[in-house]
């Protein structure tokens, strides 16, 4: 099964315990696939870095590096979606589309409110884990 991972859901992951960080494990563990593109995996860093500022006992440059080169690279060039109220979110739904993902994990007010389009479906972490990592 091949996801999208929302930027909140992935630093709750590296930072905190919780359904994030076992949705990150399920990854590790080969359970899952996780699809990013290079807008996504700019806002990754660009997110982390400012959070390692305020924990600099986390490393995350480990598991950044890890996405880098086990993450599904998508090309979303060509898929401009214009869906989110939010348009930074647009690029989880244009990476969703282009991998042929089903299923973004976020927390989004803005992602959620769009569940279904496309087929998509956005999912809370827990609602994820109970669905399809159980």
């Amino acid at each position: 099964m091949k996801i999208i991972l929302d930027t909140n859901v992935l630093i709750s992951g590296i930072f905190f315990s919780g359904p994030p960080s076992q949705i990150l494990k399920a990854w590790q563990k080969g359970k899952i696939q996780i699809a990013i593109s290079k807008e996504i995996l700019s806002e990754y860093h660009r997110v982390a870095e400012e959070l390692s500022k305020k924990f600099p006992s986390v490393d995350i440059s480990q598991i950044l590096e890890l996405f880098t080169v086990h993450a599904e690279m998508v090309n979303t060039q060509e898929l401009e979606v214009l869906v989110c109220e939010d348009p930074d979110d647009n690029m989880f739904i244009s990476c969703a589309l282009g991998s042929k993902s089903k299923i973004i994990v976020s927390g989004d007010k803005h992602l959620l409110k769009i569940s279904g389009y496309q087929e998509i479906e956005v999912l809370k972490p827990r609602v994820f884990i109970d669905n399809h990592l159980n």
